[in-house]
């Protein structure tokens, strides 16, 4: 009769991630019928907040209780501060959230520490009596492309010309299929990015 709250925002204190964040869940979740309290821990960048129902909860309640639940939290997420995480819930009454271990590396990118998040993941994960391993807080990469307006006054070029250029050399292409006696072959122009030097390097028409 209990589930898990776990919610991101990388650079947060532990008492923004309180103040913040896990508050504006914990005053959500008092609307469910059967609540009883929320317990929350909260470190720099993390919060993870248990919700228990009271124990006279019937049984067959609990479901509809955590479907409530789910639809406050969303309801309430774009209402967190920008940057936030989450929250990712877990109602999977079979698992225990017993240890939460952080990742940081000064200087190292992020793209890096995912990945060795993934590999910690995988031997976690042969540790006997663990089920299940997640991740959390993982952003998806981004590439920001920067230029001076000076520089493009003086070429004659403007941002649309840039970001028209880019996103004709970044598709994917069908090129038909073969046919052969067994399975047919689909062909594909493979013309997006591959590497950061394939933007660097894309050639830009003047309109």
């Amino acid at each position: 009769k209990q589930m898990t709250v776990v919610t991101a925002w990388p650079g947060a204190t532990a008492k923004e991630m309180e103040e913040l964040v896990a508050e504006k869940l914990e005053k959500r979740m008092q609307e469910l019928r059967w609540y009883d309290r929320t317990e929350t821990f909260a470190r720099p960048g993390l919060a993870s907040t248990t919700v228990v129902l009271r124990d006279s909860t019937p049984p067959a309640v609990v479901a509809e209780q955590f479907y409530q639940a789910r639809k406050k939290l969303g309801d309430e997420a774009p209402n967190l501060p920008h940057g936030v995480i989450g929250p990712m819930i877990n109602d999977e009454y079979s698992d225990v959230t017993f240890a939460l271990y952080a990742l940081k590396a000064k200087g190292e990118p992020q793209r890096s520490l995912v990945r060795d998040a993934e590999v910690l993941r995988q031997r976690l994960l042969h540790v006997a009596g663990v089920k299940k391993v997640n991740i959390i807080g993982e952003q998806a990469e981004r590439i920001f492309v920067e230029f001076s307006y000076d520089r493009l006054a003086t070429l004659g070029v403007s941002p649309r010309d840039i970001f028209a250029a880019l996103n004709s050399r970044n598709v994917m292409t069908p090129g038909g299929s073969i046919e052969a006696k067994g399975p047919q072959i689909f062909l594909r122009l493979e013309g997006a990015f591959n590497d950061l030097d394939g933007i660097r390097n894309t050639p830009i028409a003047a309109q």
